[in-house]
């Protein structure tokens, strides 16, 4: 009786002095002290989306001055919440003009309360230099700034002007924060897919699951002394696909104490975590057009024990936040100030109007088709080429862009120099400003056919490889073998007669700085099968794209967005051909044997005996089993033979 006695006294008093606040819990943790609360809001791939843009039902999306609101009342909601981004927030409108003078980006995010970012293949578009250039102006700023993490993608020790900028921006491979009697040791990786994509970063990179063994090892090392729960968190820019696989997945696989991996670079909207042993996987997708809220329960080992995980639309019922459309405004200022001037241009100038909408940008290359986008933008190239070179001018056979430089789309109505910019707004020239330009080079005939080739067999894999061209047109059967689909091809003369293409005919092509760098891979990277080898005019091979950049009369880069924006100024309106496919490049899908086996290459060749070996083998296996002498039954006698009849 007294042992309950005191049993109840102390209960009693641990209660109360838990009521007074004399002993406190971990927050969020339960009764027993096993179990804590995490709220992580977050986003990835913002790309420089400032403002609204409008979809495709009518209404509008994304906007940082309406994603400050959301993070207001989701911190107003938890306190104790983590603001992180996953990177690639630079590079999708003319706001990235004033990049590595202003670093709207990075004040942006300060403004908006982000503790950390980690740093996308796209912080590289203007190349190491580029990048250091913006962390020193950041700095300069005086502005509130998120911490940059990046554990495995830094630049050489020869580098000094960056490892300047990165140490004095405070640059490290980790940072551990504490919110609610939580520390979060926090940590940056980007990808092998997000490096293949910055050509020119300049950066070392150490392969991801390397670098996070060695960074969880040391968050963990400095976390030991701590009694408090700690909570790690990887910021990786390295992709998660449409079924929850990929680079992030793997990571998850091969190295242990992540709790949560914010997957960036891929663009992927996961509708729920994806859980690989005790660690989550979690991606909003791009442009500001979700705001991501994990609010995990776990325990002191790492096990989720429950999650409330959404995506908030960041859409026109959303109110813009006052403190963001002022240090919007601000910036567009800037922009017209020190980009714009220079071309004539103003922000929200009408350089034509449409009647149509085009295909909207979530849903661009989504099929292997043609697109009347895509053929827009080649058709400017051809038009911005004539309009540079004047009495000069060498006629462009072919123009060509690739879907993975299509940042945006245009709805019907007024077409702005904002809205032009965001459809072609990537990357700097070797001038260092803004906006890729321009390439000229030469290719045969038969190069020309693979280019072709590249569009039919690599982008149903690919869809960022999809090609949209002016000038060509190709017809493909998607049932062939691959690296053979290709079953027509002709250039289009300007009076619309097609013509078939010359083996060995160099035909001149052009297209964007990126993309013709990317042609030029594709000999190595299939293996010589695609044998396609940009030249100059008399035949040699081109060893530095930049020596071919397109320059108008001033001297100055013809760009990729500043091409669109001419053609559109030039149209007015916009030409209702561009409404819907012309022919430009044609699936005829066929399982004709003589259609799908007429005109195979050495590979296809290969391919085909390899298939005949293969059914062969069968069929000698299945003749073996069903052909075989069957034994005799014996009826009597003794033996070991059949006795239906026994007595």
């Amino acid at each position: 009786m007294r042992h309950s006695v005191r049993s109840r006294f102390i209960l009693l008093t641990l209660a109360l002095c838990l009521s007074a606040g004399w002993l406190s819990l971990p927050a969020g943790a339960a009764s027993s002290g096993a179990v804590y609360e995490s709220t992580i809001l977050f986003t990835h791939d913002t790309h420089d989306h400032f403002l609204p843009m409008p979809d495709d039902a009518g209404g509008e999306y994304g906007g940082y001055t309406r994603l400050a609101t959301l993070l207001n009342q989701e911190r107003a909601a938890h306190p104790d919440a983590l603001t992180l981004d996953g990177g690639d927030f630079s590079m999708g409108s003319l706001f990235q003009t004033i990049y590595t003078t202003h670093a709207p980006e990075l004040q942006a995010l300060g403004a908006m309360g982000y503790d950390v970012t980690t740093l996308g293949n796209h912080e590289f578009d203007y190349r190491p230099g580029g990048l250091a250039d913006m962390l020193n102006a950041a700095v300069d700023s005086g502005a509130p700034l998120p911490a940059i993490v990046q554990a495995n993608y830094k630049p050489p020790e020869s580098d000094t002007a960056s490892w300047g900028a990165w140490e004095r921006y405070g640059i490290s491979d980790y940072v551990i924060l504490e919110r609610g009697g939580i520390r979060y040791g926090i940590f940056g990786l980007l990808g092998e897919e997000a490096d293949q994509d910055a050509p020119m970063s300049g950066m070392e990179f150490e392969p991801i699951a390397d670098a996070a063994r060695r960074t969880v090892a040391a968050i963990q090392a400095e976390l030991a002394g701590s009694t408090a729960p700690s909570f790690l968190i990887c910021l990786s820019h390295s992709g998660t696909d449409g079924s929850g696989k990929g680079e992030d997945y793997r990571l998850a696989k091969e190295v242990e104490g992540i709790d949560l991996i914010i997957s960036g670079h891929s663009h992927t909207v996961l509708e729920e975590p994806v859980q690989v042993g005790d660690t989550l996987i979690v991606s909003a997708g791009e442009y500001t057009s979700y705001l991501g809220a994990l609010t995990v329960s776990w325990t002191q080992a790492g096990e989720k024990v429950d999650w409330d995980y959404r995506l908030l639309p960041v859409d026109q019922t959303v109110a813009e936040e006052d403190r963001l459309v002022q240090l919007t405004n601000r910036f567009r200022a800037l922009v017209e100030e020190e980009y714009l001037a220079q071309y004539g241009l103003e922000f929200d100038q009408v350089l034509a109007t449409s009647g149509f909408s085009f295909t909207p940008i979530r849903q661009f290359a989504e099929e292997q088709r043609e697109d009347p986008l895509g053929s827009l933008i080649a058709d400017s190239y051809r038009y911005a080429v004539q309009q540079a070179e004047g009495a000069d001018y060498i006629p462009v056979d072919f123009a060509v862009v690739a879907a993975g430089v299509i940042r945006g789309s245009f709805s019907a109505g007024e077409i702005t120099v904002s809205d032009a910019f965001n459809v072609s707004s990537l990357g700097s020239g070797a001038d260092g400003s803004p906006g890729y330009p321009l390439i000229s080079a030469w290719l045969t005939g038969r190069e020309l056919r693979d280019v072709f080739e590249l569009d039919a067999s690599v982008s149903p894999l690919m869809p960022v490889a999809q090609l949209y061209g002016s000038g060509m047109r190709w017809t493909w059967n998607p049932h062939r073998i691959l690296f053979n689909r290709v079953t027509d091809c002709a250039q289009v003369l300007p009076d619309g007669t097609a013509v078939p293409l010359e083996d060995d005919k160099l035909y001149r092509v052009v297209t964007g700085l990126y993309s013709g760098q990317m042609l030029g891979t594709v000999k190595d990277q299939s293996f010589g099968i695609l044998t396609i080898t940009p030249k100059d005019a008399s035949g040699t091979p081109i060893t530095d794209f930049e020596d071919h950049i397109i320059h108008g009369p001033d001297g100055a880069e013809v760009k990729e967005w500043y091409a669109l924006a001419s053609y559109l100024d030039a149209m007015g309106s916009v030409d209702a051909r561009y409404s819907a496919p012309e022919g430009r490049k044609v699936e005829a899908p066929s399982w004709n044997p003589i259609q799908l086996l007429r005109g195979l290459n050495l590979f296809g060749g290969l391919v085909l005996l390899v298939l005949l070996a293969v059914l062969l083998l069968i069929g000698l296996l299945l003749c073996r089993v069903f052909l075989r002498p069957r034994r005799s039954l014996r009826r009597g006698g003794g033996g070991s033979g059949y006795h239906p009849y026994r007595g």
